[in-house]
């Protein structure tokens, strides 16, 4: 058995495998879309049989499953790298908007169209709850909006999306309306909605933040 902390040449040689079946996954998934996927097309470019290529990753869902676990930890370490240099809700929106224009394919495969037919795991909830734990922790910090409304209510009653966040409900309410409005506009501008409209989408982007964040 290897040491603690020591991969073995077989090990390693799996691991590079997984990394470029991911690579040619990621082409894939830019050229035709997620619901296109196929480990059989992978396994041709790569000079590989299917049945040896399923050694790696036992189904398309096994694969897109690992695709969408390191995009959202990808952005969940954006996010705690933000706000560990003292980003506030502003500069986690800016953080959020750099990792999307960084890799839009990337952006579609979280926050896109659902793949037909699949479910992520519970694990990947778990990561979705990071990001918004740090969106929370900034959005507390800001002072409420106003009086508790019912819809800041219920959310408090129902945070598990939050992942049991103590923030209380205007900043529940504040986190939420501002990861929708924000992702809206997100995925319009990397859609290409917006082309031959006339303006700047990241003025549009930092006029939905000014007025999310406004006392």
């Amino acid at each position: 058995m290897a040491e603690t902390g020591t991969r073995t040449p077989r090990e390693r040689y799996r691991d590079q495998v997984r990394a470029e079946v991911k690579e040619h996954a990621r082409e894939q998934i830019a050229t035709a879309g997620a619901s296109a996927l196929s480990l059989n097309a992978i396994a041709k470019r790569m000079g590989m049989s299917g049945p040896a290529l399923y050694r790696y990753f036992a189904s398309r869902d096994d694969l897109i499953t690992e695709l969408i676990r390191d995009a959202y930890r990808s952005l969940a370490d954006t996010f705690r790298a933000a706000a560990e240099s003292g980003a506030d809700l502003p500069g986690l929106a800016h953080a959020l908007r750099g990792w999307a224009l960084d890799d839009p394919q990337r952006y579609f495969l979280v926050y896109g169209t659902p793949v037909p037919g699949y479910h992520a795991p519970a694990d990947i909830t778990g990561i979705a709850s990071e990001i918004m734990a740090v969106l929370l922790d900034a959005s507390t910090e800001l002072p409420a909006d106003g009086p508790t409304t019912p819809f800041e209510v219920d959310l408090g009653a129902h945070r598990h999306w939050a992942g049991d966040h103590p923030a209380p409900p205007a900043a529940l309410r504040r986190a939420l309306t501002c990861w929708t409005r924000l992702h809206g506009v997100l995925s319009l501008e990397l859609a290409g909605h917006f082309t031959g409209m006339g303006f700047d989408p990241a003025m549009l982007f930092d006029s939905e933040l000014a007025d999310l964040t406004a006392p």
